[in-house]
Protein backbone atom coordinates (compact mmCIF):
# COMPACT_ATOMS: atom_id res chain seq x y z
CA UNK A 1 0.00 0.00 0.00
CA UNK A 2 1.42 2.96 -1.24
CA UNK A 3 0.66 6.72 -0.50
CA UNK A 4 -1.66 6.91 -3.21
CA UNK A 5 -3.72 3.89 -2.54
CA UNK A 6 -4.07 5.28 1.38
CA UNK A 7 -5.85 7.98 -0.24
CA UNK A 8 -7.91 6.48 -2.74
CA UNK A 9 -9.02 4.01 -0.13
CA UNK A 10 -10.23 7.03 2.01
CA UNK A 11 -11.61 8.55 -1.01
CA UNK A 12 -13.77 5.31 -1.24
CA UNK A 13 -14.86 5.19 2.60
CA UNK A 14 -15.73 8.89 2.17
CA UNK A 15 -17.74 7.79 -0.88
CA UNK A 16 -19.64 4.49 1.08
CA UNK A 17 -20.41 6.72 4.05
CA UNK A 18 -22.39 9.11 0.86
CA UNK A 19 -23.93 5.89 -0.22
CA UNK A 20 -25.18 4.07 3.54
CA UNK A 21 -26.56 7.42 4.47
CA UNK A 22 -28.31 7.67 1.41
CA UNK A 23 -29.46 4.00 2.06
CA UNK A 24 -30.84 4.65 5.55
CA UNK A 25 -33.16 7.85 4.97
CA UNK A 26 -33.72 7.61 1.34
CA UNK A 27 -36.25 5.25 1.26
CA UNK A 28 -37.69 6.55 5.01
CA UNK A 29 -37.81 10.43 3.32
CA UNK A 30 -39.35 8.76 0.19
CA UNK A 31 -42.22 7.12 2.50
CA UNK A 32 -43.31 10.75 4.13
CA UNK A 33 -42.90 12.09 1.04
CA UNK A 34 -44.21 9.99 -1.40
CA UNK A 35 -48.13 10.33 -2.83
CA UNK A 36 -48.33 6.48 -1.91
CA UNK A 37 -46.33 3.82 -0.35
CA UNK A 38 -45.22 2.04 -2.74
CA UNK A 39 -43.28 4.80 -4.35
CA UNK A 40 -41.39 4.75 -1.18
CA UNK A 41 -37.63 3.55 -2.72
CA UNK A 42 -38.21 5.91 -5.81
CA UNK A 43 -35.90 8.18 -4.70
CA UNK A 44 -33.44 4.72 -4.56
CA UNK A 45 -34.55 3.95 -7.51
CA UNK A 46 -33.50 7.36 -8.75
CA UNK A 47 -30.27 6.95 -7.84
CA UNK A 48 -29.22 3.90 -9.53
CA UNK A 49 -30.93 5.52 -12.77
CA UNK A 50 -28.76 8.18 -12.60
CA UNK A 51 -25.50 6.01 -12.09
CA UNK A 52 -26.76 4.07 -15.42
CA UNK A 53 -27.54 7.34 -17.20
CA UNK A 54 -24.32 8.41 -16.48
CA UNK A 55 -22.05 5.83 -17.47
CA UNK A 56 -21.46 6.47 -20.55
CA UNK A 57 -20.59 10.64 -20.38
CA UNK A 58 -18.22 9.33 -17.39
CA UNK A 59 -16.35 7.07 -19.18
CA UNK A 60 -15.78 9.43 -22.01
CA UNK A 61 -14.75 12.41 -19.38
CA UNK A 62 -11.96 9.60 -18.18
CA UNK A 63 -11.26 8.93 -21.29
CA UNK A 64 -10.41 12.62 -22.36
CA UNK A 65 -9.37 13.96 -19.05
CA UNK A 66 -7.87 11.43 -16.77
CA UNK A 67 -9.45 9.80 -13.37
CA UNK A 68 -8.47 12.86 -11.46
CA UNK A 69 -10.23 15.34 -13.17
CA UNK A 70 -13.67 13.22 -13.61
CA UNK A 71 -13.33 12.31 -9.58
CA UNK A 72 -13.25 15.87 -8.98
CA UNK A 73 -16.32 16.46 -11.49
CA UNK A 74 -18.14 13.42 -9.94
CA UNK A 75 -17.58 15.12 -6.17
CA UNK A 76 -18.71 18.87 -7.38
CA UNK A 77 -22.06 16.91 -8.26
CA UNK A 78 -22.07 15.39 -4.68
CA UNK A 79 -22.23 18.66 -3.04
CA UNK A 80 -24.98 20.09 -5.54
CA UNK A 81 -27.29 16.75 -5.42
CA UNK A 82 -26.57 16.86 -1.40
CA UNK A 83 -27.94 20.52 -1.41
CA UNK A 84 -30.80 19.65 -3.63
CA UNK A 85 -31.59 16.74 -1.42
CA UNK A 86 -31.92 19.03 1.97
CA UNK A 87 -33.68 21.38 -0.14
CA UNK A 88 -36.34 18.82 -0.95
CA UNK A 89 -37.01 17.87 2.43
CA UNK A 90 -37.34 20.84 4.05
CA UNK A 91 -39.70 22.09 1.33
CA UNK A 92 -41.37 18.72 1.44
CA UNK A 93 -41.06 18.29 -1.80
CA UNK A 94 -40.90 14.74 -3.45
CA UNK A 95 -40.09 15.27 -6.84
CA UNK A 96 -37.56 17.60 -6.03
CA UNK A 97 -35.73 15.24 -3.91
CA UNK A 98 -36.19 12.55 -6.90
CA UNK A 99 -34.36 14.99 -9.25
CA UNK A 100 -31.62 15.67 -6.48
CA UNK A 101 -30.90 11.56 -6.02
CA UNK A 102 -31.14 11.20 -10.23
CA UNK A 103 -28.52 13.90 -10.06
CA UNK A 104 -26.41 12.34 -7.52
CA UNK A 105 -26.10 9.27 -9.40
CA UNK A 106 -23.66 10.55 -11.68
CA UNK A 107 -21.39 10.78 -8.38
CA UNK A 108 -21.72 7.12 -7.88
CA UNK A 109 -21.16 6.20 -11.47
CA UNK A 110 -17.65 8.27 -10.91
CA UNK A 111 -16.83 6.67 -7.46
CA UNK A 112 -17.63 2.94 -9.27
CA UNK A 113 -14.22 3.58 -11.02
CA UNK A 114 -12.30 3.79 -7.94
CA UNK A 115 -11.59 0.38 -7.38
CA UNK A 116 -10.32 0.09 -11.32
CA UNK A 117 -8.34 2.75 -10.56
CA UNK A 118 -6.48 1.15 -7.49
CA UNK A 119 -4.64 -1.06 -10.14
CA UNK A 120 -3.31 1.84 -11.69
CA UNK A 121 -1.89 2.94 -8.84
CA UNK A 122 0.42 -0.44 -8.06
CA UNK A 123 2.65 -2.93 -9.14
CA UNK A 124 0.54 -5.49 -11.72
CA UNK A 125 1.61 -8.53 -9.35
CA UNK A 126 -0.72 -6.56 -6.91
CA UNK A 127 -3.42 -5.63 -8.33
CA UNK A 128 -6.07 -7.84 -6.64
CA UNK A 129 -4.91 -6.43 -3.03
CA UNK A 130 -4.77 -3.27 -4.71
CA UNK A 131 -8.73 -3.70 -5.45
CA UNK A 132 -9.60 -6.02 -2.13
CA UNK A 133 -7.74 -2.81 0.15
CA UNK A 134 -9.38 0.33 -1.62
CA UNK A 135 -12.57 -1.08 -1.05
CA UNK A 136 -11.61 -2.04 2.38
CA UNK A 137 -11.73 1.38 2.82
CA UNK A 138 -15.90 1.50 2.56
CA UNK A 139 -15.36 -0.10 5.94
CA UNK A 140 -15.19 3.77 7.13
CA UNK A 141 -18.76 4.13 5.88
CA UNK A 142 -19.95 1.49 7.77
CA UNK A 143 -19.22 3.19 10.91
CA UNK A 144 -19.76 6.53 9.80
CA UNK A 145 -23.19 6.50 7.38
CA UNK A 146 -25.11 4.99 9.74
CA UNK A 147 -24.73 6.77 13.04
CA UNK A 148 -24.44 10.45 10.42
CA UNK A 149 -27.79 9.74 9.82
CA UNK A 150 -29.01 8.89 13.29
CA UNK A 151 -27.05 11.43 14.81
CA UNK A 152 -28.53 13.71 12.29
CA UNK A 153 -31.85 13.29 12.33
CA UNK A 154 -33.27 16.11 14.12
CA UNK A 155 -30.74 18.42 13.64
CA UNK A 156 -33.13 20.99 11.29
CA UNK A 157 -36.83 21.57 11.36
CA UNK A 158 -37.76 18.58 9.58
CA UNK A 159 -36.56 14.93 10.02
CA UNK A 160 -32.78 13.91 8.08
CA UNK A 161 -33.14 17.49 6.30
CA UNK A 162 -29.28 17.59 8.56
CA UNK A 163 -27.97 14.70 7.08
CA UNK A 164 -28.39 15.48 3.50
CA UNK A 165 -26.58 18.70 5.20
CA UNK A 166 -23.83 16.55 6.32
CA UNK A 167 -23.31 14.88 2.80
CA UNK A 168 -21.79 18.70 1.42
CA UNK A 169 -19.54 18.10 3.76
CA UNK A 170 -18.58 15.10 3.43
CA UNK A 171 -18.31 15.72 -0.61
CA UNK A 172 -15.94 18.41 0.37
CA UNK A 173 -13.47 16.24 2.69
CA UNK A 174 -13.75 14.25 -0.22
CA UNK A 175 -12.86 16.27 -2.75
CA UNK A 176 -9.98 17.64 -1.00
CA UNK A 177 -8.90 13.68 -0.55
CA UNK A 178 -9.07 13.22 -4.58
CA UNK A 179 -6.82 16.36 -5.14
CA UNK A 180 -4.11 15.06 -3.05
CA UNK A 181 -4.15 11.97 -5.07
CA UNK A 182 -1.18 11.32 -8.37
CA UNK A 183 -2.57 9.46 -10.64
CA UNK A 184 -1.04 8.04 -13.60
CA UNK A 185 -0.72 11.45 -16.27
CA UNK A 186 -2.82 11.05 -19.68
CA UNK A 187 -0.90 9.33 -22.32
CA UNK A 188 -0.62 11.62 -25.27
CA UNK A 189 -3.39 11.71 -28.01
CA UNK A 190 -2.93 9.63 -31.06
CA UNK A 191 -5.17 8.69 -33.30
CA UNK A 192 -3.36 5.64 -35.03
CA UNK A 193 -3.18 4.13 -31.10
CA UNK A 194 -5.21 0.45 -31.36
CA UNK A 195 -8.89 1.25 -30.46
CA UNK A 196 -9.27 -1.96 -28.92
CA UNK A 197 -11.90 -4.66 -29.53
CA UNK A 198 -15.85 -3.85 -30.15
CA UNK A 199 -17.76 -4.29 -27.22
CA UNK A 200 -19.75 -7.13 -28.58
CA UNK A 201 -16.41 -8.83 -29.28
CA UNK A 202 -16.13 -8.27 -25.33
CA UNK A 203 -18.88 -9.39 -24.27
CA UNK A 204 -18.60 -12.77 -26.61
CA UNK A 205 -15.96 -13.94 -24.20
CA UNK A 206 -17.10 -16.57 -21.41
CA UNK A 207 -14.63 -15.06 -18.66
CA UNK A 208 -16.33 -11.23 -19.35
CA UNK A 209 -19.43 -12.05 -19.76
CA UNK A 210 -19.81 -14.20 -16.36
CA UNK A 211 -17.59 -11.15 -14.41
CA UNK A 212 -20.50 -8.84 -15.48
CA UNK A 213 -23.25 -11.63 -14.76
CA UNK A 214 -21.94 -11.52 -11.52
CA UNK A 215 -21.12 -8.26 -10.77
CA UNK A 216 -24.55 -7.60 -11.99
CA UNK A 217 -26.63 -10.06 -9.94
CA UNK A 218 -24.71 -10.06 -6.47
CA UNK A 219 -25.00 -5.94 -6.38
CA UNK A 220 -28.58 -7.19 -7.65
CA UNK A 221 -29.57 -9.12 -5.11
CA UNK A 222 -27.83 -7.50 -1.85
CA UNK A 223 -29.66 -4.01 -3.25
CA UNK A 224 -33.04 -5.96 -2.76
CA UNK A 225 -32.78 -6.74 0.20
CA UNK A 226 -30.85 -4.02 1.85
CA UNK A 227 -32.99 -1.66 0.39
CA UNK A 228 -36.21 -3.20 2.02
CA UNK A 229 -34.59 -3.54 5.17
CA UNK A 230 -35.18 -0.40 6.87
CA UNK A 231 -38.90 -0.26 5.57
CA UNK A 232 -39.26 -4.11 6.60
CA UNK A 233 -38.11 -3.27 10.50
CA UNK A 234 -40.12 0.17 10.38
CA UNK A 235 -43.24 -2.29 9.16
CA UNK A 236 -42.21 -4.17 12.29
CA UNK A 237 -42.35 -1.46 14.49
CA UNK A 238 -38.64 -1.75 14.94
CA UNK A 239 -36.75 2.13 15.77
CA UNK A 240 -34.61 3.74 13.51
CA UNK A 241 -31.92 3.06 15.76
CA UNK A 242 -32.31 -0.41 15.00
CA UNK A 243 -31.82 -0.07 11.51
CA UNK A 244 -28.68 2.06 12.16
CA UNK A 245 -27.40 -1.04 13.94
CA UNK A 246 -28.40 -3.49 11.53
CA UNK A 247 -26.89 -1.26 8.13
CA UNK A 248 -23.10 -0.92 10.29
CA UNK A 249 -22.90 -4.22 10.35
CA UNK A 250 -24.10 -4.94 6.86
CA UNK A 251 -21.56 -2.51 5.28
CA UNK A 252 -18.92 -3.77 7.66
CA UNK A 253 -19.39 -8.00 6.35
CA UNK A 254 -19.51 -5.66 2.51
CA UNK A 255 -16.08 -4.15 3.30
CA UNK A 256 -14.05 -5.49 6.22
CA UNK A 257 -13.36 -8.85 4.40
CA UNK A 258 -11.58 -6.39 1.99
CA UNK A 259 -8.35 -6.53 3.86
CA UNK A 260 -8.06 -10.46 2.84
CA UNK A 261 -10.49 -11.18 0.05
CA UNK A 262 -7.26 -10.69 -2.52
CA UNK A 263 -5.59 -12.68 -0.47
CA UNK A 264 -8.09 -15.58 -0.90
CA UNK A 265 -8.05 -14.55 -4.38
CA UNK A 266 -4.78 -15.03 -5.19
CA UNK A 267 -4.63 -18.13 -3.31
CA UNK A 268 -8.06 -19.70 -4.58
CA UNK A 269 -8.72 -18.04 -7.21
CA UNK A 270 -11.56 -15.76 -8.35
CA UNK A 271 -14.16 -18.52 -9.09
CA UNK A 272 -13.91 -20.47 -5.83
CA UNK A 273 -14.43 -16.60 -4.03
CA UNK A 274 -17.02 -16.10 -5.81
CA UNK A 275 -18.62 -19.63 -5.41
CA UNK A 276 -18.29 -18.79 -1.61
CA UNK A 277 -20.09 -15.21 -2.44
CA UNK A 278 -22.88 -17.44 -3.27
CA UNK A 279 -23.59 -20.07 -0.77
CA UNK A 280 -23.28 -16.73 1.67
CA UNK A 281 -26.15 -15.41 -0.35
CA UNK A 282 -28.23 -18.52 0.47
CA UNK A 283 -27.53 -18.12 4.06
CA UNK A 284 -28.34 -15.32 4.26
CA UNK A 285 -32.05 -15.43 2.66
CA UNK A 286 -32.19 -18.62 5.28
CA UNK A 287 -31.68 -16.49 8.36
CA UNK A 288 -34.13 -13.90 7.26
CA UNK A 289 -37.15 -16.35 6.75
CA UNK A 290 -36.54 -17.78 10.18
CA UNK A 291 -38.30 -14.28 11.71
CA UNK A 292 -38.02 -10.79 11.83
CA UNK A 293 -36.58 -9.26 14.95
CA UNK A 294 -33.27 -7.20 15.27
CA UNK A 295 -30.37 -10.21 15.86
CA UNK A 296 -31.98 -12.20 12.32
CA UNK A 297 -31.64 -8.79 10.85
CA UNK A 298 -28.74 -8.19 11.64
CA UNK A 299 -27.23 -12.12 11.15
CA UNK A 300 -29.10 -12.13 7.32
CA UNK A 301 -27.71 -8.68 6.21
CA UNK A 302 -23.73 -8.82 8.00
CA UNK A 303 -23.53 -12.53 5.85
CA UNK A 304 -25.04 -10.72 2.71
CA UNK A 305 -22.30 -8.04 2.67
CA UNK A 306 -19.57 -10.59 2.99
CA UNK A 307 -21.32 -12.66 0.20
CA UNK A 308 -21.52 -9.32 -1.25
CA UNK A 309 -17.67 -8.68 -0.78
CA UNK A 310 -16.82 -11.65 -2.62
CA UNK A 311 -18.92 -11.41 -5.44
CA UNK A 312 -17.99 -8.09 -6.31
CA UNK A 313 -14.31 -7.91 -5.82
CA UNK A 314 -14.02 -11.55 -7.44
CA UNK A 315 -16.03 -10.47 -10.78
CA UNK A 316 -13.62 -7.12 -10.54
CA UNK A 317 -10.33 -8.96 -10.82
CA UNK A 318 -12.02 -11.33 -13.00
CA UNK A 319 -13.25 -9.42 -15.50
CA UNK A 320 -9.59 -8.02 -15.74
CA UNK A 321 -8.79 -10.99 -17.58
CA UNK A 322 -11.12 -10.01 -20.54
CA UNK A 323 -10.04 -6.69 -21.72
CA UNK A 324 -6.97 -5.14 -22.77
CA UNK A 325 -5.89 -1.87 -21.50
CA UNK A 326 -7.08 0.59 -24.75
CA UNK A 327 -10.77 -1.57 -23.79
CA UNK A 328 -10.69 -0.32 -19.63
CA UNK A 329 -13.00 2.80 -20.12
CA UNK A 330 -15.72 0.41 -22.62
CA UNK A 331 -15.43 -2.32 -20.66
CA UNK A 332 -15.90 -0.56 -17.51
CA UNK A 333 -18.44 1.27 -18.86
CA UNK A 334 -20.74 -1.73 -19.73
CA UNK A 335 -19.68 -3.29 -16.11
CA UNK A 336 -20.85 -0.66 -14.42
CA UNK A 337 -24.11 0.29 -16.31
CA UNK A 338 -25.61 -3.32 -16.21
CA UNK A 339 -24.54 -3.27 -12.45
CA UNK A 340 -26.58 -0.04 -11.84
CA UNK A 341 -29.40 -1.24 -14.44
CA UNK A 342 -30.07 -4.23 -12.21
CA UNK A 343 -29.85 -2.34 -8.64
CA UNK A 344 -32.18 0.18 -10.40
CA UNK A 345 -34.83 -2.57 -10.90
CA UNK A 346 -34.06 -4.34 -7.93
CA UNK A 347 -34.42 -1.25 -5.93
CA UNK A 348 -38.01 -0.46 -7.14
CA UNK A 349 -38.81 -4.32 -7.03
CA UNK A 350 -37.94 -3.83 -3.11
CA UNK A 351 -40.22 -0.98 -2.08
CA UNK A 352 -43.10 -2.38 -3.84
CA UNK A 353 -42.67 -6.05 -3.09
CA UNK A 354 -41.89 -5.45 0.76
CA UNK A 355 -44.84 -2.73 1.11
CA UNK A 356 -47.03 -5.70 -0.87
CA UNK A 357 -45.73 -8.87 -0.12
CA UNK A 358 -43.76 -8.41 2.68
CA UNK A 359 -40.10 -9.76 3.90
CA UNK A 360 -40.56 -13.06 3.20
CA UNK A 361 -41.83 -13.42 -0.24
CA UNK A 362 -38.74 -10.44 -0.71
CA UNK A 363 -36.61 -13.20 0.81
CA UNK A 364 -38.03 -16.40 -1.38
CA UNK A 365 -37.99 -14.35 -4.58
CA UNK A 366 -34.40 -13.70 -4.04
CA UNK A 367 -33.14 -17.07 -5.08
CA UNK A 368 -33.35 -16.88 -8.18
CA UNK A 369 -31.40 -14.47 -8.75
CA UNK A 370 -28.86 -16.27 -7.01
CA UNK A 371 -29.54 -19.74 -9.00
CA UNK A 372 -29.43 -17.76 -11.83
CA UNK A 373 -25.33 -16.62 -10.62
CA UNK A 374 -24.51 -19.82 -9.40
CA UNK A 375 -25.01 -21.50 -12.33
CA UNK A 376 -23.19 -19.11 -14.10
CA UNK A 377 -20.20 -19.41 -12.12
CA UNK A 378 -20.35 -23.23 -12.35
CA UNK A 379 -20.32 -23.31 -16.07
CA UNK A 380 -17.27 -21.35 -16.66
CA UNK A 381 -15.53 -23.43 -13.85
CA UNK A 382 -16.54 -26.30 -16.14
CA UNK A 383 -15.47 -24.58 -19.38
CA UNK A 384 -11.99 -23.55 -17.78
CA UNK A 385 -11.57 -27.15 -16.25
CA UNK A 386 -12.26 -28.66 -19.69
CA UNK A 387 -9.76 -25.96 -21.78
CA UNK A 388 -7.33 -26.88 -18.97
CA UNK A 389 -6.99 -30.53 -19.93
CA UNK A 390 -7.29 -29.77 -23.25
CA UNK A 391 -3.82 -27.70 -23.17
CA UNK A 392 -2.44 -30.75 -21.23
CA UNK A 393 -2.98 -33.01 -23.92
Amino acid sequence: MNRNLWLLAFAQGLFLTNNVTFIAINGLVGLSLAPVAWMATLPVVGYVVGSALSTGLVARTQARYGRKASFQLGLLVALLSAGLGAWAVLDKSFWLLLTATVVAGYYNANAQLYRFAAVELCAVHYREKAVSLVMAGGLMGAVIGPNLALRTKGLLAIDFAGAYVALVLVALVSLATVSLIRFAPMPPRNDAAPKGRPLGVLLRQPVFFIALLAASLGYGVMNLLMAATPLAMQTCGLPFASTAWVLEWHVIGMFAPGFFTGSLIQRFGALPVMGAGVLLNLLCIGIALTGQEPTQFLVALFFLGVGWNFLFTGSTTLSMQGYLPEEKNRAQAIINFCVFATTAVTSFASGALVTTQGWNWLNIGSLLPVAVLGAGLLWLYLQQNAASRQLAR
